[in-house]
C-alpha cells in the first residue's frame, strides 16, 4: 500500500511538472536555459532545506547520490526543456516516455532479468493505449527535437534505475541535485546573453524545481524500492494520461471517447504487468518449496 500511494504521488508530480514546463515554454514566459537553471537550483535549495530541518540520520547507509545520477538528471532536465521548443506536446510525450520505457526494459534485459509472458502482454497493451492517445495528434517532429527528447528519455530511464538501490532517497536526491550545480553554472554562462524570463516564468520554474521535481523525485526514489524495473517503466506511461485528465479537471477540456479508451488500455496494461510480476514471483517461490 505504501508503494502504491507513493508511486501515485510521484506520477502526479511528473504530470504536473510536464504541465508547468509546457505552460512556461509555450507561453514564452521564460527561455529553456533559464527554466532549466531555475528548476535545478530551486530543487537543490528546497531539498537541502528539508534535510537541514529534519532529524533523520544522514550517515551510514546513505550513498549521498552519485555523479552518474547527477549527470543524468542534468542531461534530462536540459534536453527536455530544449526539445519542447521544436516539438508539440503530443510528439514530445510520445518520444520521451517511449524512450524511457525502452531504455529501462532493455537495460533490465541486459542485466539478466527475464519477463514473464503475462508481463510482455501488459507492456504491449499499455504501449498500444499510450500510442492510441497520442498518435492522432502527432506531427512530424524536427530531427533536433526528436534527438533531444530521445536523449532526455534515455537519461531519465538511467536515472530511475540508479535510484532503485537508494537507501536514503531524500539524501540521495538532494545530493544528485547539488552535484548538478557546476553544470547549471556552465549552462547559465553559455546562455547568459540569450536569457529571457518573466515573473510568471520564474514562478513556474520554481514550482517545477522545488515541488514537482525535488520533492517529486524523492518520492519516486522511495517508491522504486518496491517496484521492478519493468513495473517502473510501464507505470511512467500513465503520466500523459494523468496530465490529460488534469487538463479535463483544471482547463475544462472535454472527456473524449479516445481518452476513455486509451486510459482503459494503459491502466489495464499496467495492472497486467504488476499482476504478472506478482504471480511469476509466487510461482517461482512455489516451485522452490
Amino acid at each position: 500500500m505504501k508503494t502504491i500511494i507513493l508511486t501515485g504521488l510521484a506520477l502526479i508530480a511528473f504530470a504536473a511538472n510536464s504541465v508547468l514546463c509546457r505552460l512556461a515554454l509555450d507561453n514564452e514566459a521564460i527561455d529553456a536555459a533559464s527554466f532549466t537553471v531555475i528548476r535545478l537550483l530551486s530543487g537543490t535549495i528546497v531539498l537541502l532545506l528539508i534535510i537541514s530541518i529534519t532529524t533523520q540520520n544522514t550517515t551510514g547507509t546513505s550513498r549521498k547520490g552519485s555523479w552518474t545520477a547527477s549527470f543524468m538528471l542534468f542531461l534530462y532536465a536540459a534536453t527536455f526543456s530544449y526539445a519542447y521548443i521544436s516539438l508539440d506536446t503530443g510528439t514530445g510525450a510520445l518520444i520521451l516516455f517511449g524512450s524511457v520505457q525502452i531504455t529501462m526494459i532493455l537495460l533490465s534485459l541486459i542485466s539478466g532479468t527475464r519477463l514473464h509472458l503475462l508481463e510482455w502482454a501488459g507492456v504491449v497493451i499499455a504501449f498500444v493505449g499510450f500510442i492510441y492517445l497520442i498518435l492522432p495528434g502527432v506531427s512530424t517532429p524536427s530531427f533536433v527535437g526528436f534527438i533531444l527528447m530521445t536523449v532526455a528519455g534515455i537519461a531519465w530511464g538511467i536515472y530511475t534505475l540508479q535510484g532503485r538501490s537508494s537507501k536514503n532517497p531524500l539524501m540521495d536526491t538532494a545530493y544528485n541535485f547539488l552535484r548538478t550545480t557546476p553544470l547549471v553554472v556552465l549552462l547559465a554562462l553559455f546562455t547568459l546573453n540569450s536569457m529571457n524570463y518573466s515573473y510568471e516564468g520564474i514562478v513556474l520554474a520554481l514550482l517545477s524545481g522545488g515541488i514537482t521535481s525535488g520533492i517529486g523525485y524523492t518520492i519516486w526514489y522511495v517508491a522504486l524500492g518496491g517496484l521492478s524495473s519493468t513495473q517502473a517503466a510501464v507505470l511512467q506511461l500513465s503520466v500523459p494520461v494523468i496530465a490529460a485528465l488534469g487538463g479535463v479537471i483544471f482547463v475544462s477540456e472535454a472527456i473524449t471517447f479516445r481518452l476513455t479508451i486509451s486510459t482503459a488500455l494503459l491502466l489495464g496494461g499496467i495492472l497486467i504487468v504488476v499482476l504478472g510480476k506478482y504471480y511469476s514471483t509466487q510461482h517461482k517461490s512455489g516451485m522452490k518449496t
